[in-house]
């Protein structure tokens, strides 16, 4: 039999499209680019012969490719709902009822590919090259556990809908589908739309990213009005209790991630509340969501419920409840209406619940000790002589016992903070590469890596493994019986009120303001600027130790307790107004 040529086969490779072929010794063609081998064969004597062809020849270890080396046919959509089913399931073991994940959480997504036509609609923009193979009445009353197997080898992203299977992690038998040879861009990434959704800039459509899963994760715990604030959810996702750095290697091992896929999954950085917050109210617009349910007074997001949880949190006397429940009153933050989340409202009130009640704490704080670096010395040098003379009677609250006492429990957490950071291990055990070709090296440089780590804890001798504790509501604990972090909870403000009849008052009568002039330009986003050498020491300080606590920047504490302040002095705001315009001045004809 004469020697093949190029002539006698032109077929593109079913799996990189491409049209560049050799021979294995036994006379089957092989792809070049991909190395896939085909049923095609041709009896060869020597290739030697064969001149000017690009066909060459490769050993006879070359063994024909696993039907699932080359993984699941997946698009970029059902990688975020693997992600968004596993952060649901992580909330659920902190405690988070399932109906979180099998009623809001579930509906939120749907409503979300419905709008962004990627399914639950009648031409999905991502199915535009295939049709489903699964009728519309198997989709009918499912939830995340349905019956319809999402990940499988199948057609994944049904015509109209699209749901989670029970396991996420369990592989599915049914064989790959061949890929389309007009989607020659498929080579660039292992999911089958990764480089057309990297490029996807779609006007009004809210493009999904790793952030905005969990802006949909608060948003359903908004809805059920759980007991998990956003502070409290980004810092579950530094504990690693939420999946959110590096998620995609939740992701099956027959999803194979690469290529456009990285700048699609891969998170190496913490998230930051701002940016939640702001992707929040971005993507509950997008999606039309209604009014959200009232947020009462017995309800956890409540500020004087969250005022009592952060007194307890930052070691403060119970009896300064009092004075933020009368805060919260007189400037209308607990009114059902300036609580409850209204996308859809023309005048739309967003609140930042827990900064707010922090802020709360704060005002409360300058209005007992105003904080100027002098009076809440003086008040802690006559609470020091009284609680001297009367140690049986109830102890008065001294600023400065809990300053010392604060700031090292802070420095402690901050620490440890910034150590646990600097530990981190951001590359993870399924390594990410450019392209299908260079996965061998990619793993190969990760095994290298892992057998260093390996031999260097080895040399420095074994450490302790420090047993992971239980997630908490608080991250500060004070007891009465710890002397070296002794509780002020129960200490009076005897020494700081005055009664004056009924009532009672601060013995302090002055109070400085924050920000007198608020910035209302359209192209600048803060209200105010913070500089810190423009404030007291001890004003930074409460900043310092409670932006950390929430995971904010202080600037934005410093913005939230400026704009609570607006409302609570606002004649104070009208005057300073009135003193600042120029007068005007007559003149002579």
């Amino acid at each position: 039999m004469a020697p093949p040529t190029m002539q006698a086969f032109k077929d593109r490779c079913l799996q990189c499209d491409a049209v560049s072929w050799g021979l294995t010794d036994e006379g089957k063609y092989y792809c070049i680019s991909c190395h896939n081998v085909t049923d095609r064969s041709e009896e060869v004597v020597s290739t030697a012969v064969i001149p000017n062809t690009r066909i060459s020849s490769i050993s006879k270890g070359l063994r024909k490719r696993s039907k699932y080396e080359k993984g699941w046919d997946w698009y970029v959509c059902e990688g975020f709902q693997c992600i968004l089913y596993h952060q649901a399931k992580a909330l659920e073991t902190l405690g988070v009822g399932p109906e979180l994940k099998n009623e809001v959480l579930h509906n939120f997504w749907k409503r979300y590919l419905q709008k962004s036509k990627q399914a639950y609609c009648k031409d999905p923009v991502c199915t535009s090259g295939r049709k489903a193979k699964v009728s519309q009445d198997s989709l009918q009353g499912s939830d995340w556990d349905s019956v319809v197997e999402l990940l499988s080898g199948t057609t994944c992203f049904l015509e109209n809908g699209a749901e989670f299977q029970s396991d996420p992690q369990i592989p599915k038998p049914s064989p790959v589908t061949k890929r389309s040879p007009k989607s020659a861009a498929y080579v660039c990434s292992g999911s089958i739309d990764g480089v057309e959704y990297s490029e996807w800039k779609e006007k009004r459509v809210v493009k999904m990213t790793v952030p905005k899963t969990l802006a949909l994760c608060y948003l359903s715990l908004l809805w059920q009005r759980e007991t998990i604030t956003l502070s409290d959810l980004l810092r579950f996702v530094e504990e690693d209790r939420i999946p959110y750095v590096n998620a995609f290697q939740l992701f099956p091992e027959e999803m194979k991630v690469y290529g456009r896929d990285k700048g699609i999954f891969a998170i190496e950085s913490w998230p930051v509340y701002e940016d939640i917050y702001k992707n929040m109210i971005e993507v509950a617009v997008f999606l039309d969501l209604p009014r959200f349910p009232d947020i009462t007074e017995d309800c956890y997001l409540h500020p004087n419920t969250l005022c009592m949880k952060y007194l307890l949190e930052l070691n403060l006397p119970d009896e300064m409840h009092s004075l933020t429940c009368q805060v919260v009153k007189l400037t209308g933050i607990g009114e059902v209406g300036f609580l409850t989340f209204d996308p859809i409202a023309k005048m739309k009130r967003t609140v930042k619940y827990d900064v707010q009640a922090v802020a709360v704490i704060v005002v409360v704080l300058k209005l007992l000790f105003l904080l100027d670096d002098k009076l809440e010395w003086s008040y802690s040098d006559l609470a020091e002589a009284y609680n001297e003379g009367h140690r049986e009677d109830k102890p008065q609250f001294n600023f400065r016992k809990w300053y010392q006492v604060m700031k090292k429990a802070f420095d402690e957490k901050k620490q440890k903070r910034e150590e646990a950071r600097a530990r981190y291990a951001w590359k993870t055990k399924r390594p990410l590469y450019l392209s299908h070709i260079d996965r061998s090296v990619a793993y190969k440089r990760r095994e290298m890596v892992e057998n260093l780590q390996k031999q260097f804890r080895a040399l420095a001798g074994s450490t302790p493994v420090v047993e992971k504790k239980g997630p908490s509501s608080f991250q500060f604990n004070w007891t009465e019986e710890d002397t070296n972090s002794p509780c002020f909870h129960g200490h009076s403000l005897q020494g700081l009120l005055i009664k004056k009849g009924e009532s009672l008052l601060t013995k302090n009568s002055l109070y400085w303001l924050s920000t007198q002039k608020f910035c209302k330009s359209y192209y600048c986003k803060h209200a105010t600027t913070y500089e810190e050498s423009n404030f007291s020491l001890s004003y930074q300080f409460i900043l310092n130790i409670f932006s950390f606590l929430l995971r904010i920047k202080t600037s934005a504490l410093h913005e939230e307790v400026s704009l609570l302040e607006k409302k609570l002095f606002e004649k104070k705001y009208s005057e300073s107004k009135k003193s600042s315009r120029p007068k005007k001045v007559r003149r002579r004809h």
